[in-house]
């Protein structure tokens, strides 16, 4: 069975002393480059995706800043393709959806930041486009958010969507367990 690993804005604005850091990034991006290199060493394929946001009032992933590149943990090597997009879902306005096509993969393996923005969006955009996914929870981060006044912890928002992605877009495991299924789960 063919698998690819899609590796969505692990970035170095969501770190310590970026633009926009979350809730454990260094666990996350530590998890997700175990991943990356099980991947790589099986001989598997991996997209990497960037978020660009280039506007004026960027907050964050402004072009030519530091906090756009991404974290040296999960780089790009060799003939690893990357994706440049400007909204949350990877697949609007961007080719992800033609490289997905070519590379014609029985199951996607997606990490990445944040859990509650562009996995989300990105990983509904994939079921809905038929593929089979399976996201490495604890590859992924999500932020502290706020509603009706009220602060939600990171891990909260991050256990909200990785249960409402499990609950029929996703199969939602470790990156652990992704690495000890192999290539041919």
């Amino acid at each position: 069975m063919t698998r690819l690993l899609l590796v969505i804005d692990i970035q170095q604005d969501y770190f310590p002393g970026g633009a926009h850091p979350l809730v454990g990034p260094d666990a996350v991006a530590a998890a997700a480059a175990r991943l990356l290199s099980a991947f790589r060493s099986a001989g598997e394929p991996v997209i990497h995706v960037v978020h660009v946001w280039d506007a004026p009032d960027a907050a964050f992933f402004r072009p030519g800043t530091p906090g756009v590149e991404i974290h040296p943990l999960v780089a790009p090597e060799g003939d690893e393709s990357v994706v440049v997009k400007a909204a949350p879902n990877a697949f609007l306005g961007t080719d992800l959806g033609e490289r997905l096509q070519a590379a014609s993969p029985a199951e996607l393996i997606v990490v990445g930041m944040m859990s509650s923005m562009c996995v989300d969006a990105t990983v509904r955009a994939a079921s809905d486009r038929g593929y089979t996914v399976t996201v490495a929870h604890d590859a992924c981060a999500a932020p502290d958010l706020e509603f009706g006044g009220v602060v939600i912890p990171g891990s909260q928002v991050h256990g909200a969507f990785m249960a409402a992605l499990a609950d029929g877009y996703a199969t939602v495991l470790s990156a652990d367990e992704v690495i000890a299924a192999g290539p041919t789960r």
